[in-house]
């Protein structure tokens, strides 16, 4: 299965949609515990390192994207909004170790949405972004390529679980 992805430059919006071959219960856990997110978000070689994880709204992710030479890039997610099974909303942004949110890259509201097909589950990943110029930064940076490549990340995990 490949990851849609759709680019709308006028409305500052990335849309992202990928099914999975596994039940809604086990994607959602995938992509809201950190012990299977540490599995799959970064693309190969990096890997995703969680030093802390309050899914609650209110709650924070705080974690690493690892390089295969040690450096890591630190980013922090917190949730606005969650309703189990279907949806949550949060801002991600780059950060440092302990969550203080960057200033030196835009950071993003994303909505996951998750609903359950014929196959198993479609996850509906909106991203927002402030600006046209913000968007363009982050596209720039690779979140296309990468993100993608993460999913194909995240079907080697659904089937372990």
């Amino acid at each position: 299965m490949q990851t849609q992805v759709t680019q709308d430059v006028p409305n500052k919006k990335l849309t992202f949609v990928r099914e999975f071959n596994a039940p809604v219960e086990k994607v959602w856990n995938a992509w809201t515990q950190s012990e299977y997110l540490d599995q799959w978000w970064a693309p190969k070689p990096w890997k995703a390192r969680t030093k802390s994880m309050d899914f609650s709204e209110g709650g924070k992710w705080i974690y690493a994207m690892v390089g295969p030479d040690g450096a890591e890039m630190w980013a922090m997610v917190e949730y606005q909004k969650i309703v189990n099974h279907k949806m949550y909303e949060a801002t991600d942004a780059f950060s440092d170790e302990n969550g203080n949110v960057s200033t030196e890259f835009p950071n993003m509201k994303w909505k996951n949405s998750f609903s359950t097909t014929d196959k198993g589950t479609e996850v509906h990943i909106e991203v927002n972004f402030k600006s046209e110029a913000d968007m363009e930064t982050i596209v720039k940076m690779g979140v296309i390529e990468g993100f993608t490549a993460a999913h194909g990340n995240l079907d080697e995990v659904l089937a372990s679980m």
